[in-house]
């Protein structure tokens, strides 16, 4: 069947919901959890985020792919979405640093997409119901057919996809300028703007593979420790949260992010929670504790930490003003701090830089009292 002459395509939700669109991008089929995304732009950047890896993705603006792909945007080597899902999506790329349309990327990479659909009523349908799993088909208009495939797929919790998306073997980007400091990366799934930031500042990074033990890392004698974003349940990480735990009793200043900050906060002794739909954007309300300000901050997370699981020697400085959930955290004693967003942005606005600046301050006080 065609709708206006274009393939039709069809988006089934676990719990029986069904939205028939237009196929773009790639022909084929995805199954994945169904999130969405609030940012306006910076699509690139969502498509080649590792912490996406397992999720077909909507987003909530209507008009994707009006400036086109270039290869300066990535966040890594490749798309980890499943699939996509957009209300219109653009043929045709207007902007001077464009070297590819969207949809020519999608299949590229293989990537099935919708679009003609009402992106505001499955949006609205997730934040009733919760996250949930999805099909998505190019190939099969079978309502019935795609919703079983949708519940045969694989759930979200307790699913390790960082080994998926980490490197295989370890790597360096070197300082910018002046070498300050030697920083090494637990690559959960990074994005290369973090590195970006760290380079900015004086630091060579050295990235390993999630697996790497923390006697490794030590041995590469860091001045800090940067855990990175990455996809997946915290909860199916059990031997990196004893690796994670062994770097916190080194001493060594280490700074964590999204799945990095779930993870020291299950290291720490605490649990983790899935939240109903998630925080995925560059517009969500964030409030210092200790500061009283309030930050714009971009997010990309279905977990969370739990507050009243965490031990008195861990401090709560971050809340979400949305649901009031954790937002950063920082032990009273060690030199150790992390939080739930993506303070590198890319996209989404840069309040949230500033902690990158506070993860050198902690490595200079350490070099001041050595």
């Amino acid at each position: 069947m065609n709708i206006s002459g274009l393939k039709q395509a069809l988006l089934a939700l676990e719990d029986g919901r069904v939205f028939r669109g237009r196929a773009w991008g790639a022909e084929g089929e995805a199954t994945g959890e169904m999130v969405f995304n609030t940012s306006m732009s910076g699509y690139q950047e969502v498509l080649t985020d590792p912490s996406y890896a397992g999720q077909i993705v909507c987003m909530t603006y209507p008009l994707i792919g009006n400036y086109g792909v270039n290869h300066t945007d990535s966040e890594s080597k490749r798309p980890w979405v499943e699939g996509f899902v957009v209300r219109e999506a653009s043929r045709m790329a207007s902007n001077w640093r464009a070297e590819e349309t969207l949809d020519a990327y999608l299949k590229r990479w293989k990537i099935p997409a919708i679009e003609h659909i009402d992106t505001r009523a499955l949006v609205r349908h997730i934040r009733d119901k919760g996250a949930m799993r999805a099909c998505l088909s190019s190939i099969d208009t079978n309502e019935e057919s795609v919703i079983e495939k949708a519940r045969a797929s694989t759930p979200m919790e307790n699913r390790e996809l960082a080994s998926q998306v980490t490197c295989a073997e370890p790597y360096t980007v070197e300082a910018e300028g002046e070498e300050r400091f030697h920083v090494v990366c637990y690559d959960f799934g990074v994005k290369m703007n973090s590195l970006r930031e760290l380079a900015a500042m004086g630091c060579r990074v050295t990235v390993v593979p999630a697996n790497t033990s923390a006697e490794d890392v030590i041995g590469l004698r860091p001045d800090g420790i940067f855990l990175s974003n990455g996809p997946g349940d915290p909860a199916s990480m059990t031997r990196v949260v004893e690796e994670v735990r062994s770097v916190i009793k080194a001493g060594v200043p280490t700074f964590g992010i999204c799945f990095g900050h779930q993870l020291l906060g299950r290291a720490f002794g605490g649990t983790t929670y899935k939240l109903l739909f998630g925080h995925r954007g560059g517009n969500q309300p964030v409030k210092d504790l200790l500061k009283g300000t309030v930050e714009i901050t971009s997010h990309n997370h279905g977990f969370a930490v739990k507050a009243d699981s965490l031990p008195q020697e861990v401090e709560v400085t971050h809340i979400n003003l949305n649901d009031n959930c954790v937002e950063g955290m920082r032990h009273k004693t060690l030199p150790i701090f992390s939080v739930q967003y993506h303070p590198e942005a890319a996209p989404g606005p840069h309040d949230a830089e500033h902690h990158f600046r506070r993860f050198i301050e902690m490595m200079e006080r350490a070099h001041a009292s050595a």
